[in-house]
């Protein structure tokens, strides 16, 4: 298990678009910049005081590439730290070389868990314990203070390695929410597609039969499957927009619902009528739940138009009731083949599902093929059903 952990974390790759330099990064170079002058020029113990400015300047630079670059700013200003430490062994001086602004380091350390990849990570990380072992060594601070300093250093990287976590975790919570979100518009593109495409069909095929005995009556099958195939192309480009990356927050064009069953059962050719009852309020339905009821009622539609033989009247029922939504489609022809579901019924099932609903669908009694869903007019966010209180 640790293995495959550290595993992971090697091969962890950098956070995409990592800004190279913003406003608070020149801010910051100022400020380091004005702490050293200020330094080097009013504090009077200052050990090796040109070897220490320039090493503060040096760290002060460093920050500008900590985002595009953070092994290797780690590894320059640690490495220097490192050198610095070996040479203040040899000369012995009586105090610690370097001036107090060099805490700007701390900013890298920061950094390292929040911009590198894993194993920059890892070997940055190597790097800076080894500086901080370095420096312990050589400092006769008490035990405790030493511990307390390390612990200090190391806190950045604790906070910029918990800012990373929170942020990849919004992301793939963002990115669930954008795949959701596509694949309910691809069922949503199928159902369309499958109502308006059968629509045509009929259309054609009642101008086939009619073309010899009434030739106005063809003409008027080749507009209706003109204008079938107009709404289509319409209904597809605006799907297919919205299915194209625009990134998050894309606006989408509202769903189908209730309002527009008037215009979905205006079945051309005339083979099957269509007997449309809405009951009850049902103005006022949740935006995921209106669109479920026009979907259950068009794919139902459609199969009927599709699959039922000698069916000659289809009948289509909403209620909307004090806490759920009743939708029953019944159709009264015969069905051939083994009567599996297909592909659209099984997004109805699961569309139904995810809102906290059910939906049965199968033959009826008698004959005809029956599809009843019960809807809850509202739903808590975890897609569970809200019951009512009592």
């Amino acid at each position: 298990m640790l293995r495959d952990d550290l595993r992971t974390l090697w091969t962890e790759p950098r956070p995409p678009d990592a800004p190279a330099r913003v406003r608070r990064d020149w801010a910051l170079l100022a400020a380091g910049l004005a702490g050293v002058a200020l330094e080097a020029t009013l504090r009077e113990n200052v050990v090796w005081r040109p070897v220490a400015v320039v090493f503060a300047v040096w760290l002060c630079l460093l920050p500008l590439w900590r985002r595009t670059r953070p092994l290797a700013t780690v590894t320059l200003a640690f490495g220097s730290v490192i050198l610095l430490q070996v040479a203040t062994l040899v000369a012995a001086p009586r105090e610690p070389v370097g001036l107090y602004t060099g805490a700007v380091v701390l900013v890298l350390v920061y950094a390292l868990p929040r911009w590198g990849s894993g194993r920059e990570i890892v070997l940055g990380g190597a790097v800076i314990v080894a500086a901080c072992a370095l420096c312990a060594f050589t400092d006769e601070t008490p035990v405790v203070e030493k511990v307390v300093g390390f612990l200090f250093g190391l806190l950045p990287g604790v906070v910029g390695a918990a800012v990373r976590f929170r942020v990849t975790a919004r992301e793939r919570q963002l990115e669930q929410v954008r795949s959701r979100e596509r694949e309910q518009l691809a069922r949503e593109l199928h159902d369309t597609v499958a109502h308006h495409v059968s629509a045509m069909v009929i259309i054609a095929q009642a101008g086939r039969v009619l073309a010899g005995s009434d030739p106005s009556a063809a003409v008027e099958a080749l507009d209706g499957v003109e204008e079938e195939g107009a709404r289509t192309l319409e209904e597809m480009r605006a799907m297919v927009a919205a299915l194209r990356d625009r990134g998050v927050g894309a606006e989408l064009a509202p769903p189908a619902g209730v309002a527009d069953l008037e215009r979905l059962v205006r079945t051309p050719g005339g083979r099957i009528r269509v007997d449309l009852g809405l009951d009850g309020e049902l103005d006022t339905l949740p935006p995921a739940v209106d669109a479920a009821v026009y979907r259950i009622v068009q794919e139902s539609v459609t199969n009927a138009l599709r699959h039922a033989v000698d069916a000659t009247e289809v009948v289509v029922r909403v209620a909307a009731e004090r806490h759920t939504v009743r939708v029953s489609v019944r159709d009264n022809g015969r069905r051939t083949g083994r009567g599996r579901d297909g592909y659209g019924l099984t997004g109805l099932r699961e569309r139904a599902t995810l809102i906290g609903g059910t939906l049965r669908a199968g033959p009826g009694t008698d004959r005809g093929w029956h599809v009843e869903a019960e809807l809850p007019r509202a739903r808590n966010e975890s897609g569970v059903r809200t019951r009512p209180r009592r």
